[in-house]
């Protein structure tokens, strides 16, 4: 490598870190060093990051060993004064010579556009990384996404975790530095059992290798955790079963261990009898275990795989030891499954008066009460019953009196399905119980029932109006109550469900339901923004243009159409096919000079008098009057059925009579009637085009 250039290698151990942080802790601690490395125009190659639970690392390539010599100007007195009238330096020109480091025939003269001056010219030499180095670590960890920090012994030092040792290697050298009040070296340590001794570096570029071999200590986060999935999946299929895992769950098993080792346990098949969703967040949420289910996909095995921490010489207690552990975990929730059911969901619903949603919003008795009013209103628009709708608004908080959701609160709705079929409920209600709380993250699907869909909708927007009237508003990256989930959750529930609903309609409703003394009346407007602002996000974060989005709500506002999600969704799918036509670009350019002719003239928002034929004096107006009459009838039965695709494909067909009158009629003549009758044209294509989008807005390729 050349020799202006060496890697850098950065290694903090500690104490046993956060495991669900740590791979945030990683990527933004290598990302801080690098954004250090950038600031100090400090030149490098790529890098790499590591982590296990007790050190975090980083490993740059070929970090320049200086910054670049950068070229200085520095202006001093103005020429006059810095000269006698002899030609003589004054004391100033003397002054800013001594300030410059140079003698006075170093100087030289700045002319500006304000006046002539005397100035200095020169390079300045950079500092070199290892001056520079220490303070850019120490930047880097006071950056870290740590909520709290904490001391130990009597050193004011602050971290996540005690740190233990730190190298700063760049090259061969350590470059001395005390950080965290811990000296910098070449040492790092290798597995806290299998290997606790140092392990001294010549260079960084051997650091991941001999932690390895010597250390059997795994520190690439990513390796790791291949390594346990391989190591996971290869267990479940000697047993002919499969692992269930998420990536929550991958990632913290990766940051509890150096060195894994998977191994499979059993547990008693009695526990069987209780739902499978508890026993999995027990096993998954408590003890990190991959739970196992069979290939046929036939249900749960009393089986489950754990990763330990290291290789012993006698797996056999360490499977003992982790089936000794899951066993009262187990025997937990079938008590509170066999307890739970002694009493019915619906002898519950007087206890919701005791348990607080909001201190000024009610209870959850008062919160169910409003959501199945809410639901009943629109409950023809879902195709259920206002019976069933208020029934599942009475049970849907009821499970979170129980003592299972109390220990796992993750099983919220998924226990109330249980328990409701368990009372004799309706399938379809104790279905809704569960599906009533989808979607409840990003990609999670929506609920496939009617009635859920219903009591999903209903339940958030009862929430959002209820939240902001307390003027308790998202701001920033701060959302303590995931409004914005929840509005995402309902406009994916329309949209995905394809109901028609009217948003407005509906917050309206849920805001005349709050109690009295909340001025929620005020919030329906902001929240049905905050919901647009959402549903414009949803289509950008699926990679639509920005412009579908806003012909489709700048038509809603010229038009005081109604919000509803569905219809909205399919006027932006329409709109996101025609600019897929080769026509597309010249209408929507068309479409933008008509809104910009008929504003200049005064009558973009007034209605014209119909189109007299006997004042079209040119044929090219004749055939546009003629084509968009033909149009005319169709695009509005299409519109009206919803068919906004094929409405908009028929429009295409205006192309080549658009372009022609705008090539050789004068829309402005200077005959009134003439000009009038011509702007009475446009005012109909026009509108025409905004039957299912401000066409305008779309992108024209300019």
């Amino acid at each position: 490598m050349n020799q202006a250039h060496r890697d850098l290698l950065v290694e903090l151990g500690t104490e046993e870190l956060p495991p669900k942080g740590l791979r945030r802790l990683m990527e933004s601690f290598a990302s801080q060093v690098i954004a250090g490395l950038d600031q100090a125009e400090l030149s490098h190659a790529d890098h790499r990051c590591f982590a296990t639970p007790r050190r975090l690392a980083v490993l740059v390539r070929g970090v320049a060993l200086q910054q670049p010599t950068r070229q200085i100007e520095r202006k001093g007195p103005a020429w006059s004064v810095a000269y006698d009238a002899a030609g003589q330096p004054t004391q100033a020109a003397l002054g800013f010579a001594r300030s410059c480091g140079v003698e006075i025939e170093q100087l030289c003269r700045l002319e500006t556009t304000k006046g002539v001056w005397l100035g200095y010219r020169g390079t300045e030499p950079g500092r070199t990384a290892a001056e520079l180095l220490p303070e850019i670590i120490v930047q880097a960890l006071a950056r870290l996404p740590i909520a709290k920090r904490m001391r130990w012994g009597d050193s004011p030092a602050e971290f996540v975790r005690p740190v233990h040792w730190l190298i700063l290697m760049l090259g061969e050298e350590v470059i001395p530095a005390t950080l965290l009040d811990t000296v910098s070296g070449n040492f790092s340590r290798g597995h806290r059992i299998h290997h606790p001794q140092p392990i001294a570096l010549r260079e960084p570029l051997e650091y991941s290798d001999r932690l390895h071999e010597e250390g059997c200590v795994i520190a690439d986060f990513e390796a790791r955790r291949e390594r346990i999935l391989a190591q996971v999946t290869h267990c479940a299929e000697a047993l002919g079963a499969q692992a269930l895992w998420d990536d929550a769950l991958l990632d913290e098993v990766t940051a509890l261990v150096e060195w894994p080792v998977a191994l499979a346990g059993t547990f008693d098949e009695t526990f069987l009898r209780v739902p499978p969703e508890a026993l999995i967040s027990s096993m998954q949420g408590h003890q990190k275990y991959f739970p196992l289910r069979s290939k046929a996909d036939t249900g749960l095995l009393a089986r489950f795989i754990t990763v330990a921490n290291l290789k012993s010489q006698d797996p056999a207690q360490v499977i003992a030891g982790n089936e000794r552990v899951i066993r009262p975990r187990l025997a937990d929730a079938a008590f509170f499954w066999d307890q739970d059911r002694r009493r019915p969901l619906a002898e519950r619903i007087p206890q919701l008066k005791h348990v607080l949603f909001q201190k000024q919003l009610g209870s959850l008795y008062d919160k169910s009460a409003r959501i199945g009013a809410l639901g009943r209103h629109f409950a023809a628009d879902f195709g259920v019953t206002g019976d069933q709708i208020e029934r599942v608004a009475w049970l849907s908080k009821t499970d979170l009196l129980t003592e299972m959701v109390g220990e796992f609160p993750e099983l919220q709705g998924v226990m109330g399905r249980y328990y409701a079929a368990h009372d004799g409920e309706e399938e379809a209600i104790a279905l809704a119980l569960d599906e009533g709380y989808r979607p409840r993250f990003a990609g999670d699907p929506i609920a496939a029932s009617p009635l859920g869909q219903l009591l999903a909708v209903a339940e958030r927007a009862d929430t959002l109006i209820g939240i902001f009237a307390l003027g308790k508003t998202p701001t920033g990256a701060k959302d303590p109550f995931a409004l914005r989930r929840a509005a995402l959750g309902l406009l994916r529930t329309c949209i995905e469900g394809q109901r028609s609903i009217d948003l407005e309609a509906l917050f309206r409703l849920a805001a005349e339901l709050m109690p009295a003394e909340v001025d929620a009346a005020r919030q329906i407007q902001p929240v049905l923004q905050f919901c647009l602002d959402r549903l414009r996000g949803l289509y950008l974060e699926r990679n639509y243009p920005g412009e579908l989005f806003e012909a489709v709500r700048t038509l809603t506002q010229q038009k005081h159409l109604i919000v509803d999600p569905w219809d909205f969704h399919r006027r932006v799918m329409a709109c996101a096919e025609f600019i897929q036509l080769p026509e597309a670009t010249s209408l929507a350019a068309s479409n933008k000079r008509i809104h910009n002719i008929l504003r200049h003239a005064g009558a973009d928002d007034q209605p014209f008098s119909p189109v007299d034929p006997e004042h079209l004096e040119h044929p090219e107006e004749r055939r546009l009057y003629e084509a968009v009459n033909a149009l005319a009838g169709e695009i509005e039965s299409q519109v009206n059925a919803g068919e906004y695709t094929a409405a908009l494909r028929h429009l295409a067909i205006l192309r080549e009579p658009i372009d022609r009158f705008f090539d050789t009629v004068l829309v402005m003549a200077d005959e009134p009637s003439v000009r009038i009758n011509r702007l009475a044209l446009l005012a109909c294509v026009s509108q025409l085009f905004l039957s299912v989008a401000d066409v305008g807005w779309l992108p024209t390729g300019e």
